[in-house]
């Protein structure tokens, strides 16, 4: 009969345990080593420990970003860069047809006044030369009047920087070349704050509906937004005032989602309670900390 497999595989161990004192194997081999895993042992559900609730509440809050509606001013370089392209475009590109045009009629205007010149030649021709033209396109220009760069009852205070300054910030119609954000103030403790428009997160809803419940329960159904993604573009983590924390609620994690504004605007419960402010402007309402996580996300579009 053939040894089993094991029994060969453990003999070899089982002569140097022999050799060790106190190993309790001895060589007439009563005692057999047995080899095998660790089994886990699994709790039973009615056993398992149930964690602590987290100190940290939960709160969904929603970034609603107006866009530009208006192209801004250029920049000093991109001036230069945007004259440097047109001379560049001047003395390398090819002579359009209206500039071609041009040259046609004045080689045509030439040859009347030479003297062997023959009225024949010129039958057929448009009586309407490339320089009428021009004339016309001036003339149209001239009356032309661009769109004003501000709009609303704020038009006559923002003639200048420092009327723009003092302009309402709750209204919508305002810094038409940069884009704006929603802000909202609360009162956390006995503090007012600053804030993007947030709500406490339930039981049974992803962050990004918590997020939406807030822009809703703000404004009702008066702002249509678009929401980018499900996934947040930030977070921020902070303490409540010490007369409202306590040992089971420490603080909150606000989570940001991004929106873009498609219509309508917020119709404000009481007088100061929500401002639309450019990038530059959020330094005169929110936290130094705050304001760092939400400078993180925020792009000009």
């Amino acid at each position: 009969m053939a040894v089993p497999v094991r029994r060969v595989l453990l003999r070899p161990l089982r002569g140097i345990l022999t050799q060790i004192p106190g190993s309790g194997v001895a060589s007439s081999g009563c005692r057999q080593l047995s080899v095998g895993l660790r089994v886990p042992v699994v709790q039973k559900p009615n056993e398992a420990v149930l964690e602590s609730p987290s100190p940290w509440r939960l709160l969904g809050a929603v970034f609603v970003q107006r866009l530009a509606v208006l192209s801004r001013d250029r920049s000093p370089i991109e001036k230069d860069f945007a004259e440097l392209l047109k001379q560049t475009e001047l003395e390398r590109s090819l002579l359009a047809d209206h500039e071609l045009r041009l040259l046609e009629d004045a080689e045509r205007v030439s040859r009347k006044q030479e003297e062997d010149y023959d009225s024949d030649e010129d039958s057929g021709q448009d009586i309407v030369t490339a320089q009428d033209l021009e004339d016309t396109w001036d003339q149209k220009l001239r009356q032309f009047k661009p769109a004003q760069r501000v709009t609303g009852s704020i038009q006559k205070q923002l003639l200048n920087s420092e009327a723009d300054k003092k302009a309402d910030r709750t209204c919508l119609e305002r810094c038409l070349a940069d884009s704006l954000v929603l802000l909202v103030k609360e009162k956390i403790g006995s503090e007012d704050v600053w804030l993007l428009p947030q709500v406490q997160w339930e039981n049974g809803e992803t962050l990004r509906e918590t997020a939406e419940r807030a822009l809703t329960t703000l404004t009702g159904n008066s702002i249509k937004a678009t929401f980018l993604g499900n996934a947040p573009c930030g977070v921020y983590k902070y303490k409540f005032p010490k007369d409202i924390r306590t040992e089971s609620c420490v603080g909150a994690k606000v989570f940001f989602f991004k929106a873009l504004l498609g219509s309508g605007d917020l119709a404000p419960n009481k007088k100061g309670s929500h401002v639309w402010v450019s990038k530059t402007e959020l330094q005169d309402y929110l936290k130094p900390q705050y304001l760092e996580q939400v400078g993180r996300f925020m792009v000009d579009l």
